[in-house]
């Protein structure tokens, strides 16, 4: 077995053979350069030269036309005749051949359905999924606690809806122990997981969620499966895209284990379009990329980040890229010269060239090139023909595509939903039991109430009981008869100055007869 991937032909003349050594493939790379360049053709001989050395690849297929890979070169080709004269002239026996491609796809109609789990996903990368403020972020970094506290396990997007309600609906309490709550924060997130429903965000969460065995795979004649994101589509929500590769790669630096320094990868990692993943990107997320590039090595896997200008790649990240394929870079601003000049001061110089005027001259399929030499040493600078590649240039058809697909290992795995009892289906036998309780409470008070009322109005039956001191003074106030009705009346007027008069009248009366 060869411990090299052949690239293409530098030095004089071309015929200098630039090779990407298999040993060092797992120190990253970049391949970078305008468009038009040729970084899809570059990308696309990368893989097949890894997948033929039996090393699986993953990466995003943007513009449709990495789907080649599935089918083999034909000789009828119309630029069959350049690709034979150009590996004439780099000294490479051109040899037509197609790959072993599995075709993923987040929507579920390009190619398998690829999901994973909001628990999985995690609050920092949701966050910059949802662009969320710092203090939004704070109050789903609770909300996940709580889930993890209350044994609510967060699967898809309705879960995490029905969480955020659960959190709002007690903030108060939840402000106690964890630090402000506040409901408008909720709000905020509820409508931007709205927008992400409504953008197609939804297919990405939920199970059975992606197992990364699926992807480190190779087939029985011992070449690595490519597997290939369609990524046309998801393209258009560019958050989206980024934030899932970069959870992929968070999940393969997690999961694997330490293998040190292997004699090939286990997998290496195409991300294209690289820029969308640092764009407005915070600082956490930034430094998160730089710890999985800088770690995810010792794991056996290898990224290479794709992107049209090298400036695009923040520079704690850049210095981890060892291997590095630089097509064309146009300087028509003054920017422009000075990412062209930044870009040409990263690589050892070559005493034949000017490595700036190179990067600026390069046509289309040649490219300036350094590889990591045996030693690990990034070697000078080349200007290199890019070897052309074996299998079809261009996409193949929908029909090809759902062939490969059909009679694929993963056709009928991931193919079907599953929605199992998760936090939405637990908060919701909650609510409905307290709401239940609160029902039957209230009916409790409402018939105690009534029951209360009854007692007070009703005019009760004493069974031939002696009457109580209470009823015995209230009748003793009744009149009994037309007599004592004038008594109390005669009574109640004594009491009066009138009366006093006449009291003292009759008892005057009386002592003077006497």
């Amino acid at each position: 077995m060869q411990d090299h991937i052949f690239i293409g032909g530098g030095g004089e003349g071309y015929a200098e053979a630039q090779k990407l050594l298999l040993n060092y493939t797992n120190r990253h790379g970049l391949i970078a350069g305008a468009t038009g360049t040729g970084k899809t053709v570059t990308l696309q001989i990368l893989a097949e030269g890894l997948s033929a050395a039996g090393v699986p690849v993953f990466l995003s297929d943007v513009k449709g036309d990495l789907s080649g890979l599935a089918a083999s070169g034909r000789e009828d080709f119309k630029l069959h005749e350049a690709f034979t004269k150009r590996a004439a002239t780099i000294g490479l026996d051109l040899q037509y051949d197609k790959f072993p491609v599995t075709f993923w796809d987040l929507y579920g109609e390009q190619g398998h359905p690829v999901r994973t789990t909001v628990s999985e996903m995690g609050p920092l990368l949701l966050s910059r999924l949802l662009e969320l403020t710092d203090v939004q972020e704070g109050v789903l970094n609770v909300a996940f606690r709580v889930a993890d506290e209350e044994g609510l396990p967060l699967l898809d997007l309705k879960d995490l809806q029905a969480l955020l309600l659960f959190v709002g609906e007690n903030a108060k309490d939840l402000s106690l122990r964890y630090g402000n709550v506040a409901v408008s924060s909720v709000g905020a997130i509820q409508r931007q997981l709205l927008v992400l429903e409504n953008q197609g965000g939804n297919e990405l969460f939920g199970e059975p969620a992606l197992e990364l065995s699926d992807m480190i795979r190779c087939e029985a004649d011992g070449r690595g499966v490519v597997n290939l994101l369609a990524a046309d589509k998801l393209m258009n929500s560019p958050r989206l895209y980024a934030t899932f590769l970069l959870w992929l790669l968070s999940e393969l630096f997690e999961e694997l284990p330490e293998v040190g320094n292997p004699e090939k990868p286990k997998l290496v990692f195409f991300f294209d379009e690289a820029h969308l993943l640092f764009d407005d990107a915070p600082k956490a997320l930034v430094d998160k990329v730089e710890q999985v590039a800088r770690l995810i090595r010792s794991k056996g896997v290898g990224v290479f980040f794709i992107t049209q200008n090298p400036a695009d790649v923040p520079d704690d990240v850049l210095g981890q890229l060892g291997n590095r394929v630089q097509h064309a870079l146009r300087a028509f601003t003054a920017r422009d010269q000075k990412d062209l000049q930044k870009a040409a001061e990263t690589y050892r110089p070559n005493p034949r060239f000017d490595t700036a005027e190179a990067i600026r001259e390069v046509g289309t399929g040649e490219a300036v090139t350094s590889m990591l030499d045996h030693k690990g040493i990034p070697m000078i600078v080349e200007r290199t023909l890019i070897r052309p590649p074996s299998s079809q240039l261009g996409p193949i058809t929908p029909q090809e595509r759902a062939a490969i697909m059909a009679m694929s290992p993963m056709s009928g795995k991931y193919d079907k939903r599953l929605d199992r009892d998760s936090a939405f289906e637990m908060l919701a036998r909650r609510a409905d039991a307290a709401a239940k309780e609160a029902e039957e409470a209230e009916a409790r008070a409402a018939r105690e109430e009534e029951a209360e009322r009854e007692f007070k109005q009703a005019r009760r039956y004493d069974g031939g009981r002696a009457p109580s001191a209470t009823t015995r003074s209230r009748r003793t106030k009744e009149p009994e008869s037309l007599g004592g009705a004038l008594a109390d009346a005669f009574v109640k007027e004594m009491k009066g100055t009138t009366g006093r008069r006449i009291i003292r009248g009759i008892f005057g009366t009386i002592f003077k007869s006497r």
